[in-house]
């Protein structure tokens, strides 16, 4: 079935001499890979940079059910991201991304509003001159409303309103809610801790920079973050890109 649709660059790996493996996350058919064959010159169809993480594109594909690697047919950028790839501190945060979202979606179908979630962030963070030291944190704690365990603002054992949900000052890592007492089991944050996952969720684009985070308390958000990612996605692993992350914004 040829489709045509947007994509977003997710991992490429070297396959032989001349051609590539590319992940995708598209925005009409969800995860797909591709295997591409590179030209010799700097003039062919598929060039290399058109594969770099996050890139944002349009393609046109031969897409087959019960086929591994599907077959590109044309592609464009939809939009540039000048400033992505090219500022050291942005291409941290991306490369995290990227890494991230790879192991996030590796099974994930289509889900256009989920699309249209990464896609926006990812322009955003191109676009934004400044105030975005807290951008990846805010971006894992939205996209898990996308896939399923967003924290209840409700505690589910207490049957605590909306308005009362912060009062409960424990959060469950496995339920993803907030309680009153501390679970049963380890995986929970003490009052402390659970205080960041509030603040999370009360940032957005225009807000995060209101939040003022050390190193140190950022770095610590975004262990919990990964931990409970790893609790509620079967075999999510260890992430390279993390140590490079750590280091930004002393």
């Amino acid at each position: 079935m040829l489709v045509k649709t947007e994509a977003i660059v997710l991992h490429t790996i070297k396959y032989g001499e001349q051609r590539v493996i590319v992940d995708m996350f598209t925005r009409e058919q969800g995860r797909l890979s591709f295997i591409v064959s590179l030209p010799h010159s700097a003039h062919g169809k598929f060039r290399k940079q058109y594969f770099q993480p996050l890139t944002l594109l349009t393609i046109e594909a031969d897409v087959r059910q019960q086929v591994q690697l599907q077959k590109l047919r044309e592609i464009s950028v939809t939009t540039p991201l000048p400033s992505l790839l090219t500022q050291p501190d942005k291409l941290s945060i991306a490369l995290f991304m990227a890494e991230f979202l790879f192991h996030a979606l590796r099974d994930e179908q289509q889900d256009t509003a989920l699309f249209d979630y990464v896609s926006s962030s990812i322009e955003w963070l191109d676009s934004s001159p400044r105030h975005y030291a807290n951008f990846h944190l805010m971006f894992l704690m939205r996209l898990s409303r996308f896939l399923g365990f967003y924290p209840n603002l409700e505690s589910r054992n207490q049957g605590l309103t909306e308005s009362r949900s912060f009062e409960a000052p424990y959060f469950d890592l496995r339920a993803a809610s907030f309680c009153e007492t501390a679970p049963t089991h380890r995986d929970f944050l003490m009052p402390q801790e659970a205080a960041h996952i509030s603040t999370l969720m009360r940032m957005d684009f225009a807000t995060m920079h209101l939040f003022q985070l050390s190193r140190a308390e950022r770095n610590r958000i975004l262990e919990i973050l990964l931990t409970y990612y790893r609790l509620h996605l079967p075999s999510f692993p260890e992430l390279r890109s993390v140590e490079v992350l750590r280091e930004l914004y002393a």
